[in-house]
């Protein structure tokens, strides 16, 4: 079971987004719908929270759990995979269009992640996504890794295009699960095209597990690194390698719950029990506000 947030934790995240959750409505089962979270928040004081979907833009049902909550706000989203085309600059501008605000790049359809598109050996623990994979693949769908360079690591001119576009929306970039040689030529990429906000998605997590010093070079180019709790609270990463990195990368970090699945904790909760964590391993209290509210808001557009 699950602890229960501290009222000192509690405290220190009011105000806070937390921009990568995956609830319900979604093709996997979750823990709880977009609604109901939204009044969640709302009674812990809590700002709002970004709606990632692995399949489909979000952008369109992030108004309506907007509308349906006064005082909290859902924020759309899009992520590139197969089932919106892959590197797709037009669903990125229809998007944006809709009022999505961040722009995930390859999840479960990038290059780095390949249980989906590998046959499992007897014993191996597939994932539920990979498992819908091999189902679609079984179907007739093509289903290949969505690639954003090519065989030299140029960046094709869809990636570019995409990038553009984020640009001219002024949307957050995600670098999602693509792998180290890609994240590095997305993030330079963006920059040349005038992308002002850049997000490494959970860089401990294992299809990325970026070194301290690639954290370091990442941090050095502006990007803002996100700590998801599910990544160590999943025993993906331990929790000092995750310190490590935030304590290597001063002013660069954000935090994030990825909750959603059933075997996790309440969404709400995800937050707090970061700001617990983060009590335990000696970090201040305005660390703690700037890292978990402070960015947040200011990358919602709160602040």
């Amino acid at each position: 079971m699950a602890p229960e947030p501290t009222d000192r934790a509690r405290a220190l995240v009011r105000g806070a987004y937390d921009l990568h959750v995956h609830v319900a409505p979604d093709v996997p089962r979750r823990r709880i719908d977009d609604v109901a979270l939204a009044h969640r928040f709302a009674e812990l004081g809590l700002a709002g929270f970004a709606l990632k979907s692995h399949y489909t833009s979000t952008a369109e049902r992030a108004q309506i759990v907007s509308q349906a909550v006064p005082g909290v706000q859902a924020i759309g989203t899009i992520t590139l995979n197969w089932a919106v085309g892959g590197m797709n600059p037009l669903a990125v501008e229809i998007a944006a269009r809709e009022g999505a605000r961040i722009v995930w790049m390859p999840t479960f359809d990038s290059r780095s992640e390949t249980a989906g598109r590998t046959e499992p050996k007897p014993g191996d623990n597939v994932p539920q996504w990979a498992k819908l994979q091999h189902e679609l693949r079984e179907l007739g769908f093509s289903i290949e890794a969505v690639a954003v360079t090519d065989d030299a690591g140029t960046l094709l001119p869809e990636t570019r295009l995409v990038l553009e576009t984020i640009a001219r929306h002024s949307l957050i970039l995600a670098t999602a699960h693509l792998g180290r040689d890609d994240t590095f030529a997305v993030v330079d990429g963006a920059l040349e095209a005038g992308v002002a906000a850049i997000v490494i998605t959970h860089p401990e997590f294992p299809s990325q597990n970026f070194s301290i010093e690639d954290q370091v070079a990442l941090a050095g180019r502006g990007c803002l690194l996100e700590r998801c709790l599910s990544t160590p609270w999943s025993a993906k990463t331990t929790w000092e390698h995750v310190f490590d990195g935030i304590r290597a990368t001063p002013g660069h970090n954000f935090f994030s719950s990825d909750f959603g699945n059933p075997d996790y904790p309440d969404v709400e909760d995800g937050l707090a029990l970061w700001a617990d964590q983060l009590l335990g391993a000696d970090f201040t209290e305005d660390e703690i506000q700037e890292m978990i509210v402070g960015h947040s808001r200011r990358l919602a557009g709160a602040a």
